[in-house]
């Protein structure tokens, strides 16, 4: 199980930030010295738990292989990536623009059972798949007793 911190001051603080990350000021550190992180948008994620892993497919199209960070870290994995709009596309006089650009941040805390060593990550058709194998589960033993 894992422990989150409660700050009951958190609102007051998310409002000190937004008129900086509305006009481009975006700030390094929050008060406890933690990385403040900016989510553009957020991928949509599914988790999947299979009888030999656990699987998490995020979509992220448009995203270069590249520009995806995969790491995982006391058993917290964590996907970080960004996705750019071309410039072509802002010189063509476009009137409406839906595909939001920008980073993304997600991060999940793993169970007990997941095997951190060996962890995959791939990439296809827009589509980041990362396989969690699960660790061998130990098999209860019959010890013999034996008689002095």
């Amino acid at each position: 199980m894992s422990v989150i911190r409660y700050n009951p001051w958190s609102l007051f603080d998310r409002i000190g930030h937004d008129p900086d990350r509305y006009f481009g000021r975006y700030p390094r550190t929050t008060d406890d010295d933690e990385p403040y992180v900016h989510n553009d948008w957020v991928p949509a994620i599914d988790i999947k738990e299979e009888e030999e892993r656990y699987l998490l497919r995020a979509d992220v199209p448009g995203v270069d292989a590249d520009d995806i960070d995969v790491t995982l870290d006391n058993g917290v994995l964590t996907l970080r990536g960004s996705r750019e709009t071309s410039t072509d596309e802002e010189k063509g006089g476009l009137r409406r623009v839906e595909r939001v650009s920008g980073h993304f941040y997600r991060r999940f805390s793993l169970p007990d059972t997941a095997d951190s060593t060996a962890v995959s990550a791939d990439y296809k058709n827009g589509v980041l798949e990362v396989s969690i194998p699960k660790q061998k589960q130990s098999q209860p033993q019959r010890i013999a007793v034996k008689v002095n």
